[in-house]
């Protein structure tokens, strides 16, 4: 029997992926990691000792390294036991608790309608892509080629031209065996009771085939040619194929360049996405036409625990950020956000990759805000606090706006940020819950008083070199750790797990361990040179060459070529340290913050001091290692 969609989506959803694979493998202990869904264990598809199976919950797919297999729930199944697509959509809906669908003659019916109503639009698809290189579509195909499109990202997206006519696509699919009902069930012509014939709902347009998550054509976009009518973009309507709400704009394609982008960026329109992805920005998708809806962001969340969503830096986009922030609060979990790339004022993402290329556009991505940015900027941009009734008001709207916030403990987190935030811009209050006089005097130091005291220290550590990545500059630990493996790819043999389970804070030297990953994975590769001939690094060139400009600037010779192994590998390992007591400090100031703001007593502002004086000693700290460095004749005492 045939399923539908929503059927499968839904079992697969209620299913994580680890659950159907720990049936048939033994996780590893080491790499796994529970709480982000991350698995790793030794592949059943192919022998072998060293786990380079992978599957992730949050996508609900799996991937061996080793050999490249790849799939989801039902994939798994089928090609692991053998079994037919039928008894694995069993399998997992015993496991969802989900009964099987019963055989509905009516739901076979619509599905059979379905399925003849995708045969019309792919007709249509084929017609509009005709008329474009036609004579009548030369208009066409020069507004094309005066926004800068290229004829190969005009036939990856398959896009056409509706001809200035009331029935040339209407009699055209009439000729090859559409029928008047199916026609009109595509929302390919205007009908109705008070109109005596349909007629062509297209005309004179660039037409823009929308596709479903499996690339099927389900409704088109399209572009006026002429400046009169009164809608510049018109979109199919609502069909039993098309529901605007729950479908994103080159989601297919998209959610297929997730792993090599690390996210998924929203911008606003079709145009936008096209010229990103001629740009080689292929992540790109688009609400069709309005803001985006809670299906579109649950599309996103499927694919990406963080996608971007990008606006215009104009007034009318930020009231359209704003707007969103509503949207994803109650949704947002551990490890479940969004962040927000703003343009420059006065542009888009087509003017912005015709000016600068790409580069101009991951400049744009790499500044994007977290939602807690955001969220305070909506709430504070343009307004004076000046009286106690406008910071209490404030402090109101925050309350309200993560009050929206499901899940507890990202509620609870949230609510401490915001009033971290209303201390450092207004200043704690003098006087403690618990800690009285003592605690004032003790809090005022540095600035003569309890605010001065409470922001110096914040100031002072959040410009720490230790514990800051610094808008999105790289870190050079992380670059030396990075590179040192680039540059000896047998530090992997001792320091496999190491390596893999880096929290690394920059987003471009995580996509570049996932690359170098990668490129180890598929052969025993022993050089730097042969190791960035594999296309997942060759992606990754200008990350590459940032990091290598760190390390040289740095002096950092351990973490390149020049170094022997065993200098590369000592230095490795020493990094490892200090980047691994980095880490600890920082989640220990975290917690040091919150109970300074939820308690400000003499004992935890004493702990937030001790903090500061063993981060300052650390950050100046000189590993001395006698000896070090006479394998690559380049004696040096500290790392």
């Amino acid at each position: 029997m045939r399923f539908s969609q929503s059927f499968l989506d839904e079992i697969r959803d209620r299913v994580p992926i680890s659950d159907v694979i720990a049936r048939r493998v033994a996780w590893d202990k080491r790499k796994t990691n529970t709480s982000r869904g991350d698995y790793w264990a030794c592949c059943p598809f192919h022998g072998e000792k060293t786990p380079s199976f992978h599957c992730e919950d949050k996508k609900g797919r799996y991937h061996c390294f080793g050999c490249g297999v790849s799939g989801d729930h039902f994939r798994f199944i089928t090609e692991l036991d053998g079994v037919s697509f039928p008894d694995a959509v069993q399998q997992i809906a015993d496991m969802a608790g989900v009964p099987m669908p019963q055989p509905d003659p009516e739901a076979e019916r619509r599905e059979q309608v379905r399925a003849t109503l995708n045969d019309v639009m792919e007709m249509a698809v084929a017609f509009f892509e005709a008329k474009l290189q036609d004579q009548p579509g030369a208009k066409a195909r020069a507004y094309l080629r005066d926004r800068g499109l290229t004829g190969q990202t005009q036939k990856k997206f398959r896009l056409g031209y509706a001809p200035d006519s009331r029935n040339a696509l209407k009699e055209h699919l009439a000729g090859r065996g559409a029928t008047k009902e199916q026609i009109e069930a595509c929302g390919l012509v205007v009908f109705g009771d008070d109109i005596p014939v349909s007629f062509d709902r297209f005309r004179d347009r660039i037409m823009f085939p929308i596709e479903d998550a499996r690339g099927r054509t389900i409704a088109f976009g399209g572009r006026a040619l002429s400046p009169d009518v009164p809608a510049k973009y018109l979109n199919s309507p609502e069909t039993e194929l098309f529901h605007k709400g729950r479908v994103l704009y080159n989601f297919r394609r998209a959610r297929e360049a997730v792993r090599d982008a690390g996210t998924i960026v929203a911008v606003e329109g079709y145009m936008d996405v096209i010229a990103l992805d001629q740009a080689g920005i292929t992540n790109a998708v688009a609400p069709l036409g309005t803001a985006l809806t809670e299906d579109q962001l649950a599309l996103l969340w499927r694919v990406t625990s963080e996608p971007v969503l990008c606006f215009d830096g104009d007034k009318a986009g930020l009231r359209a950020a704003f707007r969103s922030l509503d949207l994803a609060l109650p949704g947002i979990k551990p490890g479940r956000s969004v962040r927000y790339a703003l343009l420059p004022e006065g542009k888009d993402p087509d003017d912005l990759v015709k000016a600068g290329g790409r580069e101009a556009f991951d400049a744009v991505l790499k500044a994007a805000k977290p939602l807690a940015d955001m969220l305070w900027s909506r709430e504070t941009a343009g307004r004076v606090f000046d009286t106690p009734e406008r910071r209490a008001e404030l402090e109101k709207m925050l309350r309200e706006a993560t009050a929206q916030i499901q899940d507890e403990s990202v509620r609870r987190h949230y609510g401490q940020a915001m009033r971290e935030r209303i201390n450092a811009h207004f200043g704690a209050p003098r006087e403690s819950r618990r800690g009285g006089s003592k605690g004032d005097a003790r809090y005022g130091r540095g600035r003569g008083g309890a605010a001065g005291g409470r922001l110096a220290i914040s100031e002072s550590l959040t410009r720490s070199r230790l514990l800051s990545a610094g808008g999105g500059e790289m870190p050079l630990r992380e670059a030396a750790l990075v590179s040192a493996v680039l540059s000896h790819p047998d530090i992997l043999a001792g320091h496999f797990d190491d390596f893999t389970g880096l929290e690394l804070a920059h987003a471009g030297l995580e996509q570049l361990r996932s690359a170098i990953l990668e490129a180890c994975a598929t052969g025993r590769r022993r050089s730097r040179e042969e190791l960035q001939q594999h296309p997942a690094l060759q992606r990754q060139a200008e990350t590459v060459a940032a990091m290598d400009a760190l390390v040289r600037r740095a002096r950092l010779w351990t973490a390149t070529e020049a170094a022997a192994d065993e200098d590369a590998l000592e230095g490795f390992r020493q990094a490892l340290r200090l980047h691994r007591r980095a880490r600890a400090l920082r989640r220990e100031l975290r917690a040091a913050e919150a109970a300074l703001a939820s308690d400000a007593t003499d004992f935890n502002f004493g702990r937030l001091a001790d903090l500061r004086k063993e981060i300052d000693e650390s950050e100046s700290l000189e590993a001395l290692i006698e000896g070090f460095g006479i394998s690559s004749g380049r004696p040096m005492r500290s790392f």
